[in-house]
């Protein structure tokens, strides 16, 4: 079974954190019903969704992803690269408890979970401004003896390495050349977004189903004609957030 940990939006979500994007204004009714339907999406897909309570003193809340890294083992608590961000942890901690022992990174490391990228044993971590390589070395040294390698991965121009390429299957990723070099997913198949859609990159997989959102519809229709099954959501106000379709999940194997 798929376990999807999402969160409530915060009432504070426009004050959220931005770097790559103008601030713009955001409705915060809109963006939680979008989020409802973007859990919704997750269900039909076959995960059991998990919602937490909002925060309602902390904007970027929804955004769970970047606060926990979970594999079948363990889960690795983050310290985000965002100071206003680190007190997230705690609530997610006491839910990911109950499903996997936990790990944490610690000062002076910093690591967002948007910046991490599994592919099979391999977690590349994008050497972001929220990622440092303190950060790095000890999730590396975390998870040395369960069998996981990780690797340093440099990005350009982006939040985190998930803006820049997700995982489409177990052989093929969906990647924004502009942001992160192609040549260090060689041994992959890698679709390109389409050059109009940028931000398309940010893609959900759950088993063999995909999730995006809907404003790509052009780098959606190149995953259709390869073949994948893709389910389009309306995301825009939690896009004004600096948010994705990853960003609001953390998405796992129940285990028994």
């Amino acid at each position: 079974m798929w376990i999807a940990m999402t969160r409530e939006v915060s009432p504070a979500l426009g004050d959220c954190e931005l770097s790559f994007v103008e601030r713009a204004a955001i409705d915060v009714a809109l963006a939680s019903a979008q989020h409802h339907a973007y859990q919704r999406a997750l269900e039909t897909l076959g995960c059991r969704v998990i919602a937490l309570p909002a925060e309602a003193d902390m904007p970027d809340s929804v955004f769970v992803e970047d606060t926990a890294i979970v594999l079948e083992e363990v889960a690795v608590l983050t310290r985000p690269g965002a100071a206003s961000r680190r007190d997230e942890v705690a609530s997610i901690a006491a839910a990911l408890g109950e499903w996997r022992p936990l790990l944490a990174i610690e000062a002076p490391g910093t690591i967002d979970g948007g910046d991490v990228l599994r592919l099979g044993r391999t977690l590349h971590v994008g050497e972001s401004a929220r990622s440092n390589a303190a950060g790095i070395a000890q999730l590396r040294e975390l998870l040395a003896g369960h069998g996981y390698a990780v690797e340093g991965v440099p990005t350009h121009g982006c939040l985190h390495l998930k803006s820049a390429v997700t995982q489409l299957d177990d052989h093929t990723v969906l990647l924004q050349p502009a942001w992160v070099d192609r040549a260090r997913f060689a041994g992959f198949r890698v679709i390109e977004v389409d050059p109009a859609e940028p931000h398309a990159a940010n893609v959900v997989r759950v088993g063999d189903a995909l999730l995006m959102p809907a404003s790509f519809p052009r780098t959606r229709q190149r995953l259709l004609d390869a073949g994948f099954a893709v389910t389009a959501v309306d995301v825009s106000e939690l896009q004004k957030a600096e948010g994705a379709v990853t960003c609001c999940s953390l998405i796992f194997r129940a285990t028994d």
